[in-house]
């Protein structure tokens, strides 16, 4: 209700264009979605699966919208860094036209986020997004995943990515190994975040596990 009352004040101008009322407007995600390629999310080669024989790893298929550049990074640090809660849904429309149709026993698995970065905001941002993915698609959404650490990998290298990523989740519960598991996550960088949460996933029983990042952005970047 709140987020409504102030949309009516203060309503949205579409990053890319500045349209009133959006987030962003159709034309500025058809431009995005447009611009999607089969590539790997991590080194971006082509790969029809999203995910290269050279980065083959715990998760089999990737599907991401976008690098983490122009109106698409502008949507995401908007909804991280500028309490833009409206951005969340703009993030899984994308995203939803990016997917293919998936099975429909498929479970969507937020990526759990830090925390301190929680508090912060107010609302855990990766799961905005999976919740609102998932009611696009009508498919079950469990929180599988949960934090095993307070790490944060902003601003560190690779190799402390990976270290931190290794024990940063656990998975409570024994998961059914008929479904897929769809893990849902913001950005990729490193890969370490989306590779162990996936890892933890097999571990409690999954076996198959699918990711849908919203952008990709190279450590150098």
């Amino acid at each position: 209700m709140l987020n409504k009352l102030l949309q009516i004040v203060a309503p949205h101008h579409c990053y890319e264009c500045t349209k009133i009322g959006y987030v962003l407007c159709v034309n500025c995600k058809y431009d995005i979605i447009d611009e999607a390629q089969n590539a790997c999310i991590v080194c971006d080669a082509p790969a029809l699966d999203g995910i290269c024989d050279a980065c083959r790893t715990t998760y089999s298929k990737a599907w991401c919208v976008g690098d983490r550049r122009g109106p698409l990074m502008a949507v995401i640090d908007g909804l991280k860094f500028d309490h833009v809660k409206a951005a969340a849904d703009t993030l899984a429309e994308l995203l939803d036209n990016r997917l293919p149709i998936l099975p429909p026993d498929t479970v969507i698995v937020p990526v759990p986020t830090v925390a301190s970065h929680i508090r912060q905001r107010g609302y855990d941002h990766t799961l905005l997004i999976a919740k609102s993915f998932a009611k696009r698609r009508s498919l079950p959404l469990k929180q599988s995943l949960v934090r095993s650490n307070r790490s944060v990998q902003r601003g560190k290298s690779k190799k402390e990515r990976l270290e931190q990523a290794r024990t940063a989740f656990s998975c409570p519960a024994k998961l059914d190994d008929t479904p897929a598991y769809l893990l849902i996550d913001d950005v990729v960088t490193t890969n370490a975040t989306l590779r162990y949460a996936a890892e933890v996933l097999m571990a409690a029983g999954a076996k198959t596990v699918w990711v849908g990042v919203a952008a990709r952005q190279p450590l150098d970047k």
